[in-house]
């Protein structure tokens, strides 16, 4: 087995002394020891300590940005949801730590003020990405492409939160099935005598194929 890096020793000895002690109560000297490291080693892992408490947000928002420049205009919107599922599936891989950090926000005021300015940084990369793809700067343009946004990660925090609750156990399958209703939502229809052929949006997702086939039959049969 891997030795814990001086990182995660220092997360771990973080979130066991706001346990035990209270966040505002431990300090960064009480992590450090706990940790057996010393102070140095942990302001070359993190900066305060309510760093410990949050993933590297910059580093993840980074990957988001890579995904979404790597798509083409016909691919925008398969790269959003992508996009959600990669910051999804961050906060999976943390496990236990995710939960624990949900519990901890979820009780001091300051930790929830940082949590909301962290997806707003999330919400303002979609809306940029989104009124890029739409290509439209007038001013009802812009409102769409912010509520799409506020959309996508008002879906991707609704599977997480349920995650974080235990309320699911594939959280995969739900986020991919969030995302498919904000594109609905916000992909226009053809309709009228005009309008000819089928739109089809694509997106990656766990579920197998003859599951799928129902839905989608009922999608084109409504946008008929």
């Amino acid at each position: 087995m891997n030795k814990p890096s001086a990182r995660d020793r220092l997360a771990q000895a973080a979130f066991d002394l706001f346990n035990e002690s209270g966040y505002e109560q431990t300090t960064v000297d009480d992590i450090a020891e706990r940790a057996g490291l010393s102070r140095a080693t942990f302001f070359r892992n993190y900066p305060s300590k309510e760093d410990v408490i949050f993933p590297d947000h910059d580093r993840l928002i980074e990957k988001v940005r890579d995904r979404l420049r790597s798509s083409s205009h016909a691919t925008a919107l398969a790269a959003v949801s992508d996009a959600v599922r990669l910051v999804l599936l961050h906060y999976l891989d943390e496990g236990d730590l995710a939960r624990r950090r949900y519990a901890l926000t979820s009780t001091v005021p300051a930790l929830r003020e940082r949590e909301i300015v962290s997806v707003a940084r999330y919400q303002r990369l979609f809306r940029e990405f989104i009124t890029e793809w739409m290509g439209d700067s007038t001013q009802s343009a812009a409102l769409r492409a912010e509520l799409m946004a506020a959309a996508v990660v008002s879906a991707h925090n609704h599977v997480l939160r349920r995650w974080l609750r235990g309320d699911t156990t594939d959280p995969v399958r739900e986020v991919d099935e969030a995302m498919r209703q904000v594109i609905n939502l916000f992909t226009p229809r053809a309709s009228g005598s005009g309008a000819d052929g089928t739109t089809v949006i694509a997106f990656r997702t766990s579920q197998p194929l003859d599951s799928l086939l129902p839905a989608i039959q009922d999608l084109l049969e409504a946008g008929a």
